[in-house]
């Protein structure tokens, strides 16, 4: 029945311990908000959405839009994995914190060198494109590598493979 949850058993082999529940409605409305909120938490500062409150003095980077839709999509997957998915185990992980971390760098990785204050205050405008600016498309693909090691750290929790998981939930 479309809208009903879905058990789903791990496929752990002869450990087959976890047992997942997948409310698919409440997955993919927690898969879009996170998408959404990232994509537009991130694409409006860095003016790749364009719009009347942000200016970009340099340059969008030709990397830059792709990491930006990897960026929101891994977002929303992760954000459904915490929302849209019930375990008989009570996860605890890092994933959520690892994937903050990893939006924010894709933030600084996609985002104006000049137009950052912070970085712009630390090394000053020339030190900004000289030092700062190269390393952006470092940042950018290290944003996602973050990004995926919070995912695979959660649907490690979700399938109870190890220190991650405690106790059943009542």
């Amino acid at each position: 029945m479309l809208g009903a949850p879905h058990d789903i058993a791990s496929a752990l082999g002869a450990r087959g311990t976890a047992r997942l529940v997948v409310s698919w409605p409440r997955f993919a409305a927690a898969f879009l908000l996170g998408a959404v909120a990232v994509a537009l938490l991130t694409g409006i500062p860095t003016v790749l959405i364009p719009n009347d409150w942000f200016t970009r003095m340099t340059p969008v980077q030709g990397y830059a839009y792709p990491v930006w839709a990897l960026t929101a999509v891994l977002s929303g997957l992760l954000a459904a994995s915490h929302w849209g998915i019930r375990s008989a185990a009570c996860t605890r992980s890092q994933a959520g914190a690892i994937g903050g971390a990893g939006a924010l760098v894709s933030w600084l990785g996609i985002g104006c060198p000049v137009c950052n204050k912070l970085v712009v205050a630390a090394l000053g405008a020339a030190g900004t494109m000289t030092y700062f600016a190269p390393l952006q498309p470092w940042l950018a693909a290290g944003s996602l590598g973050l990004l995926l090691v919070a995912l695979a750290l959660r649907w490690r929790a979700l399938l109870g493979r190890g220190a991650e998981t405690a106790g059943a939930l009542p």
